[in-house]
């Protein structure tokens, strides 16, 4: 018999932990004076490092502005100075935080399971790898150049491809550390990786930007007949760049290699940026373990989305090849060709997408899985990342149609990119809610077939006859999964195919403008009816978004694949 004082003792060591609504272990005798102190010292945390945050990105972008608009008093010798000194700060605070915080005891006492996922971390890998061989091809392209070149131009891919190696295995070791001692500084710290990655971002985009951007080269270019050509707008800013003779004969070939190779440097920056942010909102967070789930992928699970994700990725690359080709031969008859047959792929790619994410949407809808309970910092910023990045092409889109509609719509050319933007907006409206949907639900759990061999089990103890029969375990019956789920298989196959499906999709639709294609400006209705100056203000704002959200949406595909 146990005595009223174990029973005391018991109840005392079952209080003294409790777990929030939310997935949170709460200690309660932090509720009185203890949880001041620590909310106040969490409360400074977090003032502190967005006030590091927010000073270090507003002076980024002056200066990125001031470089760009400005090349006498701020060059960009200036800014590779600035990015330089913050690299390296952030590069230390991080090898202090991998040899020393992390390693103190008790420092990471939880793990959050939704951070970092492996898909995640090796995208961050991909990307990563890519980007040390840009850094590589800017040294040896500078290196050719050094007599006229400044040599900061030299010291600052050195440096970057150090950051990159360091950060890229600090993220893939501690992405989901949930750190409990020494908070301001880490706090800090991660806030300064998540500006430092932000502000290389944005000179990235500002120089892949400045590369892409195309405009007349005479001001009274009449734009209307689609027969202009393409000028780099920096092409000014290089006409002195002649007199600078490279050592070697190999500058035009790595000029072009590390060019093509900016939108990993992007895409890399972004990734390790929101993973930045997801280890600093697990700060001093406590974790119920009880919510991971372990999720697997299999090939077999999907036929039709993938082959069907795979000839719209397979046409839409030998379009871009095309058009690529067609519109450097700076021929009007060309170029509208390759514009029609641009704007054509788009339309059924795009077309395509919104009927398998309405489907998708309807499923969901029909779903009777239990919404995600308790916060998740990563949930909650795959979903602001998706909806934000979204705006980038709401707003390219908005100002075609209009623009388009002022002209009145005029030709083939002008019609299919009416279309072509009409359904972008519907496409992702759709797009936006499936995964929001998607990202929401818990992973369908196997309770058909663990109900299935609990009657058999509870059939056999009823019965004596059936006592002495072998009933082979669970476990090594060779029964395909999906015969014992009923109901609900055709609705997981159906989800799978169709974020497969839109997986491939989404990825062409990164490739495409993420390595050059430039439509908005190779047609020249936008040029038209805003001027040049705002129209490429729009498109280098809109597009740099645009081509984040279909990567994010490729990232976002794959876990809710995955869920269902």
């Amino acid at each position: 018999m146990t005595t009223k004082q174990d029973l005391e003792a018991i109840e005392n060591q079952i209080s003294a932990i409790q777990v929030s609504s939310h997935g949170e272990t709460v200690n309660p005798v932090l509720a009185h004076g203890g949880f001041k102190i620590v909310e106040k010292g969490r409360n400074w945390g977090w003032l502190l490092s967005g006030f590091i945050s927010l000073n270090i990105l507003l002076l980024g972008i002056a200066i990125v502005c001031g470089s760009v608009f400005n090349k006498i008093q701020i060059s960009s010798s200036h800014l590779l100075i600035f990015l330089i000194l913050i690299v390296i700060l952030t590069t230390v605070w991080m090898v202090y935080y991998k040899i020393h915080t992390s390693r103190v005891f008790n420092a990471v006492l939880y793990k959050d399971s939704h951070a970092g996922p492996v898909w995640l971390r090796g995208g961050l890998i991909l990307f990563g790898v890519c980007s040390v061989l840009m850094d590589i091809f800017k040294i040896i392209y500078y290196v050719g150049r050094i007599h006229c070149e400044s040599p900061v131009k030299i010291a600052f891919p050195v440096v970057q491809a150090l950051f990159v190696i360091v950060q890229t295995y600090v993220l893939w070791v501690h992405a989901k550390d949930c750190v409990q001692i020494q908070q301001i500084i880490t706090r800090c710290g991660l806030m300064l990786t998540l500006s430092t990655n932000l502000v290389v971002w944005m000179m990235a985009v500002t120089e892949e930007s400045l590369h892409q951007t195309v405009a007349p080269v005479d001001p009274l270019y009449n734009s209307s007949s689609n027969g202009g050509h393409r000028s780099n707008v920096q092409s000014q800013g290089r006409a002195g760049d002649s007199e600078c003779k490279c050592i070697h004969d190999m500058c035009d070939v790595f000029e072009k290699a590390y060019f093509y190779l900016y939108p990993f440097n992007i895409e890399y920056s972004l990734f390790a940026s929101a993973m930045a942010y997801v280890m600093w909102k697990n700060v001093d967070r406590q974790m119920d373990e009880h919510h991971s789930h372990n999720l697997r992928f299999s090939l077999w699970d999907v036929l039709i989305g993938p082959v069907a994700g795979l000839i719209i990725l397979v046409a839409g690359l030998a379009t871009f090849v095309m058009y690529e080709v067609d519109v450097a031969k700076e021929e009007p008859k060309k170029k509208e060709e390759a514009l029609i047959m641009h704007y054509i792929m788009n339309i059924v790619a795009i077309l395509l997408m919104s009927i398998a994410t309405l489907i998708g949407c309807i499923i969901f809808r029909m779903d009777k899985r239990d919404q995600v309970s308790g916060k998740s910092p990563t949930r909650s910023l795959d979903v602001g990342l998706l909806v934000g990045s979204s705006l980038g092409q709401f707003l390219i889109c908005y100002f075609t149609i209009v623009a388009v509609l002022a002209s009145g719509v005029q030709g083939r050319i002008n019609g299919l990119d009416l279309t072509n933007s009409i359904l972008t907006v519907i496409q992702l409206c759709l797009q936006n809610a499936f995964l929001i949907k998607g990202l929401h639900r818990e992973p369908f759990k196997e309770m058909e077939t663990a109900t299935v061999f609990a009657n058999v089990m509870a059939e056999r103890e009823r019965d004596p006859e059936r006592r002495s029969s072998s009933i082979v375990p669970a476990h090594t019956l060779p029964i395909p999964l999906m015969l014992l789920q009923g109901r609900l298989s055709w609705k997981r196959r159906i989800l799978k195919e169709i974020c497969a499906f839109l997986l491939f999709c989404n990825v062409i639709l990164w490739i495409i403008p993420a390595f050059g294609a430039r439509p908005q400006f190779d047609n020249t209705v936008g040029s038209d009816i805003y001027e040049f100056q705002t129209w490429a203000a729009v498109v280098n704002i809109g597009m740099p978004f645009g081509i984040f959200y279909r990567m994010h949406s490729v990232a976002s595909l794959f876990e809710v694949c995955l869920t269902s």
